[in-house]
This record gives structure tokens, sequence and C-alpha cells, in this order.
């Protein structure tokens, strides 16, 4: 039986309690499956998420997090989540998630909480002159034909993305510059859980954003040789979004160097409204030739 992949990361996002040892609030969660048999980057993420906001109570919503991924983790093997109630202010709220799998920690992460509050407002203005995403093709349209376990996992993600101006699994067209758009948005709808919908906008966020660093060099995913993983990841949260209807995914990278580069993200909701930013580095190593 064929599991529908939206219903497969929700079931993931799920994630079970065990209780409090040492103070620490511990939970435990599954993986989806992945065709290289290494947990996603953003699963993980998403769940150590979660994990904090089950302790954050008093109406606080998450509004940035830090994080670093230290080792791959192993789809067979359940993940630990311990999280550190490191701070509680009247506004404020602080929490420490480390995920691990067999004793052995392969991701951290500091988010901060913050009752809503208002003040100062203004944002980068959304970019014009983009198509619409019913006018770009979809990527699983794109990878659905071509016969690779790769591929034919992207196909089945639980988000619809579309690649403006096109995707870089094969080759990159056009001109080699260090931006791109992506518009996504989930395969199906989401239930109305404000904190689930900033999980999964915390999930999504990490499947493109190194791909600004491939474009601007000419380098396409299928590369003989080519490493890449993700070292560190930052999100800030600004305005409320559901990531069940379109968002637009802004990236560039301002800089690559030493075998890591830098990408910078801006999301967007349909009407323009910025809802969140990113921020992550990662290494890419490509073979001399």
């Amino acid at each position: 039986m064929t599991v529908d992949p939206l219903q497969s990361l929700l079931s993931t996002l799920d994630l079970s309690p065990a209780g409090n040892v040492g103070g620490q609030d511990v939970f435990t969660g599954g993986s989806q499956p992945e065709p290289l048999g290494r947990v996603f980057g953003g699963q993980v993420a998403a769940q150590a998420l979660v994990a904090a906001q089950r302790t954050v109570g008093g109406g606080r919503d998450v509004h940035s997090l830090h994080s670093y991924f230290l080792r791959p983790g192993d789809l067979t093997i359940p993940i630990t989540f311990t999280v550190d109630r490191i701070h509680d202010g009247r506004s404020f709220a602080t929490r420490r998630t480390q995920a691990s799998q067999d004793g052995v920690p392969i991701f951290s992460m500091i988010a901060s909480f913050q009752i809503p509050d208002e003040g100062l407002d203004h944002q980068v203005d959304m970019p014009t002159g983009l198509p619409d995403p019913e006018d770009v093709p979809s990527d699983a349209e794109l990878l659905s034909a071509v016969d690779n376990p790769v591929a034919q996992s992207w196909a089945r993600r639980p988000f619809d993305m579309r690649h403006v101006p096109s995707p870089v699994f094969f080759s990159v067209e056009g001109d080699h510059v260090a931006h791109q758009a992506v518009w996504l948005k989930a395969t199906g709808p989401l239930p109305d859980d404000a904190d689930l919908h900033r999980a999964a906008l915390l999930y999504a966020s990490d499947y493109t954003l190194l791909e600004p660093i491939y474009r601007r060099h000419g380098v396409a995913f299928v590369t003989p040789g080519l490493k890449v993983a993700s070292l560190d990841h930052a999100m800030w949260w600004h305005r409320p979004a559901r990531v069940d209807e379109w968002l637009l995914y802004v990236q560039e990278s301002p800089n690559a160097v030493g075998g890591r580069g830098l990408s910078l993200g801006r999301i967007y909701d349909r009407a323009g409204t910025l809802v969140a930013s990113v921020a992550q580095e990662g290494m890419v190593r490509v073979p001399r030739g």
C-alpha cells in the first residue's frame, strides 16, 4: 500500500512523549523514507521544533531558531529529542532541543518564542514580474517520468514545488546567476494548527535553499562526484502563513568559498506579505576537473 507523502509528514511530526529525564522533556519520533538512507534535514529540524513547541505555553509562538546538523541521521533508528527549558519570561521563552540516535547527537537547535505584540512594521517587497505558480511546471511533473529512485522519491514529496526559472536537477539553463525562486505549497490541506504550519514551513525551507550556489556555477544535481550537506539552518517567522496555500520562496547566495556556500531566503504569501526569512550554510564540494 502506497502511503500519501503529506500524511507521512504529518505522522512523522506527531512525536511521542517519553517523559522527563533529568529535568529534560523527552520525545521520540521516526523518519520518512529517503532513497539515500539518510534522514532529511528539514524533517529532523521540524521535529525538533515540534518537541520545543510542546513545552511552551502562555500563547507564545516561535519567532526564530538557530540550528546545526551534526551527523547524518539513520532512517532505521528512532530519533530521541530532549528539550531544555532554558528560560521563561513574561513575553519570551527559550528552548534548546537536541536530537540523537543511540545516544549520539545528530542535530542541535535553540529556539525563541514570544507572545504576539504590537510594534514597528515594515518589510522588503516581494519581487515582481515572476510567473504565477499555475504557469510553471511542477517538479513532480518533471521528475515522475525519470527512471531513478531519487527522482521518483522527489516526485512524491509532500510539497508541490515549482522552480522559477527552472530546476537544476539535470542541467542549469539560462544565465549562471546566484538567485532563483520556488513556488511551494503542501499537496493537500493541513489542520488549522498554527504551530503545525510553522513546523511544516521549516521542513520545506530546507528543500532548495542551497540551489542558488549550484546555479551560479552551472552545477546540476547529477554532476558526478558532487557532495552536498547542510551545515546549519536559521529561520525567522515574521507573520502567520498557511503552508497549504501558495508561498513564494525567493533565494540567493551571497558567497561561496572553502567548500562551503551561504544561501539566504525570503518566503512570501501570494498577497506579497513577507512571512519568514531563512539562512543556511552548506558544504558544497565539486570535483576538480
